[in-house]
Formats: structure tokens, sequence, C-alpha cells
């Protein structure tokens, strides 16, 4: 009987001193919204539309050796079966598409074959929209 009543205020002890009383004083969560200081309810307006360069133009380089930049739409999809780039881009199909080939740097052999390294080709190149708000911070100076 002794060992029951030992094991009994034992195991209430252990119970009193587990940490999953509840609190009582619980502070608020200071959530805020990626598109700001609005209400939920608030309707946002749109962003503005990208603008793409017309056929034929470039944006110039902004440093050395970076990649040269996508003048359309860059939402083509890509996957480890399918990279939707290589659908006008291929070496064998550049030509007929009016398209730039993919680089001689980013295939392995001589019928064009994407090299692993560059299959994802968004990684590296982006669209060269002109968009009327800045989508992240940029300081970045050439200088």
């Amino acid at each position: 009987m002794r060992k029951i009543l030992t094991l009994t205020a034992l195991l209430v002890a252990i119970t009193g001193c587990s940490g999953q009383q509840t609190v009582t004083n619980v502070a608020p969560v200071n959530i805020q919204s990626l598109a700001g200081n609005m209400a939920i309810t608030d309707i946002r307006p749109a962003d503005a539309m990208a603008i793409y360069p017309s056929r034929g133009t470039a944006i110039e380089r902004s440093f050395s050796e970076q990649p040269p930049l996508i003048p359309h739409k860059d939402d083509y999809k890509i996957t480890l079966d399918k990279n939707s780039c290589l659908s006008c881009h291929s070496w064998d199909k550049a030509k007929r598409m009016k398209a730039t080939p993919v680089a001689k740097s980013h295939v392995i052999d001589d019928k064009g074959t994407v090299n692993g390294h560059n299959y994802f080709c968004t990684q590296c190149h982006v669209a060269q929209a002109e968009n009327k708000q800045p989508l992240v911070e940029n300081q970045f100076s050439d200088k």
C-alpha cells in the first residue's frame, strides 16, 4: 500500500511539473500582411503589367558576365523531363523559330544536348520586362 501511495504522489508531482499548464497571460501575435498595413477586406490595386521590349531589341547588360536577359515572358514550364525553352531555342529549331540558339558553353556535344548544370534556364536568365514598380529593393551599382 505504501508503494502505491508513493507512486501516486510521484506521478502527481511529475504531472504538476510537466510544463503543460495553460498560460493565462498570452501576448498577442503581431502578424503583418505582405501587402502592408491594409485590412484583409481592402482590395489592393493590381500590379502594373510588365512591358516587354519590341522584337529585336535588347537591354544592355549591367555588368560583365551577366547572363543575357529574356526578351519575352519567362513562365515556360521547366521540369526534369522537359525544358519548354528548348522548343524554340534548341540548335535544330532556333533558326526556324527566329530565336537565339542555346550557347555553346551550355551544351555537351555537337547535337546541342544541354548540359545538366545549364538545364534550368530561369536559374540565371530572367525576363527583361520594364516594370512600373520595383519587385524588390535594389541598390546595385556597377561602379
